[in-house]
């Protein structure tokens, strides 16, 4: 495996708990709608990675990547939509 994918992955990792722990507690949910379109970006990145890859570990990363990312994109779009639930209107009737 390239030093300079290791490089990168540790980057991401390090990058990513730093942003994560300065958010306040109140912004963290919008700013999750906006990492959606983050980790669509990641989970191309992850597939194109993928193509050009040799060996079992780099495959298992590679996938562990695809995985994660899928599961916060769709695990942001349903908190998302729970939290623009709350702000409609209730129409007579609704409960």
């Amino acid at each position: 495996m390239d030093p300079l994918y290791l490089f990168v992955f540790a980057l991401a990792i390090f990058l990513g708990v730093e942003l994560i722990t300065k958010v306040p507690s109140q912004l963290h949910t919008p700013l999750m709608s906006g990492s959606n379109a983050i980790s669509g970006v990641t989970i191309v990145g992850a597939l194109l990675a993928l193509q050009h890859v040799e060996g079992a570990g780099a495959v298992i990363l590679g996938l562990l990547a695809v995985i994660t990312a899928t599961i916060n994109v769709v695990g942001g779009y349903l908190v998302t939509d729970r939290m623009l639930g709350m702000f409609k209107s209730k129409k007579k009737g609704d409960q």
